[in-house]
């Protein structure tokens, strides 16, 4: 799982995903691969997620492919335990999630013909809790 090495502050604030016609620009168009999976919707991805994904896209691609990861789970979320009352101050820091918008590139894969890299994409997106869609160069 992705974590950061260190970080500033243990607990961030919650901030609320608004996308009022809010768009990627940075990380939108495929840099090193020539597939890739492209966001459609706005989501908090856990590391947990993003290696689950990772793990279904290599199981179907094989050795010879090569994959990048775009995206970095740098923002701590907290939980507070099962069955506690409210109040009582914020919960303790329970992993690390990615802040995605519409039209970031997750994933891209080369090395591998399109329809085994358009499979494994697809199975790759499965695991996400946002919409995507396959993109090629």
């Amino acid at each position: 799982m992705l974590f950061p090495k260190k970080v500033k502050h243990r607990k961030w604030q919650t901030k609320r995903i608004k996308t009022d016609g809010k768009v990627e620009s940075r990380g939108s168009r495929l840099a090193f691969g020539s597939y890739g999976i492209k966001a459609t919707s706005a989501a908090r991805i856990t590391s947990n997620q993003i290696e689950s994904a990772r793990r279904a896209m290599v199981r179907k691609l094989g050795k010879s492919a090569k994959v990048w990861i775009r995206i970095f789970p740098d923002r701590p979320f907290t939980k507070k335990p099962a069955q506690v009352k409210m109040g009582k101050g914020k919960g303790n820091p329970e992993g690390f999630q990615a802040e995605t918008f519409p039209g970031r590139i997750i994933f891209e894969v080369d090395n591998v013909d399109e329809e085994t890299a358009r499979e494994a994409l697809r199975k790759a997106g499965t695991k996400l809790p946002i919409t995507t869609r396959i993109v090629a160069r």
